[in-house]
């Protein structure tokens, strides 16, 4: 019996980073499971991810949910039969202060951007790790470096958050080897429905930090983390890439 095709899940896949990762791994012949809040940007996304003759499976819901989580992973291996790489980048942008910023509103910018995920990589782990490979690809940002910048879009939580995601790719890293890498992208200055409004009052200004002389494209992203997610032969785990033209060279 012929081996089943490779399978990729990406989270927050209806738009933005998210979907251009998943029209890049469909390009690569990974069928893909698109998980996102339900509506009609994931409808969307199903769509043109099918226009490439991909299978493709929709995951609706909230990635904060861990059982909503659990569930949809397995619902991906008894469609798929296999899951060969998570694509974690759902997340929330959180533009509050400290001083202004509710408990509530903590406490969903961290459950959104990073116990999701935990979520996911708790729920795909034991298949990857039966099947003895897995690639696994976090969604970070420069702001997890550098703080959020006072015209950022997001300030501390969110920073925090996606601080914590290099924390836990680091250690998965290490635990889930030698099956599974684990690897982040953090991306800088990248042009998506949330930045665009920021980006277009403050193009000039921004395209001037940046070395490579443009803002960035969620493809800029997308062909980075389908690198990670399937270069072969592989020798990276644990590493954090920029994808920021060169803004922030340290």
């Amino acid at each position: 019996m012929p081996e089943h095709p490779p399978a990729a899940i990406v989270t927050g896949g209806a738009r933005g980073i998210g979907l251009a990762t998943a029209l890049a791994l469909a390009h690569k012949g990974y069928r893909i499971a698109l998980s996102d809040l339900d509506g009609p940007d994931l409808a969307a996304a199903v769509e043109r991810v099918a226009a490439t003759g991909i299978e493709v499976l929709a995951l609706p819901g909230d990635v904060s949910a861990f059982a909503l989580v659990g569930g949809h992973a397995a619902a991906c291996l008894d469609r798929f039969g296999r899951i060969d790489v998570l694509v974690n980048n759902a997340g929330i942008s959180q533009p509050k202060s400290l001083v202004e910023i509710s408990e509530d509103e903590w406490d969903r910018t961290i459950a959104v951007n990073l116990k999701s995920c935990f979520n996911w990589c708790k729920a795909v782990a034991p298949a990857m790790l039966a099947a003895g490979r897995g690639r696994i690809v976090n969604i970070s940002s420069v702001s997890a470096h550098t703080g959020g910048a006072r015209s950022a879009v997001s300030k501390f939580a969110y920073c925090t958050a996606k601080a914590g995601i290099l924390g836990m790719t680091r250690a998965l890293a290490k635990e889930l080897a030698p099956a599974v890498s684990v690897n982040a992208v953090c991306p800088g200055s990248i042009e998506t429905a949330l930045t665009a409004g920021l980006i277009a009052a403050n193009r000039e200004a921004i395209t001037g930090t940046i070395p490579l002389g443009r803002i960035g494209t969620p493809e800029d992203v997308a062909v980075v983390v389908a690198f990670l997610a399937t270069v072969e032969p592989n020798y990276l785990t644990g590493e954090i890439i920029d994808v920021d033209g060169g803004q922030w060279i340290n």
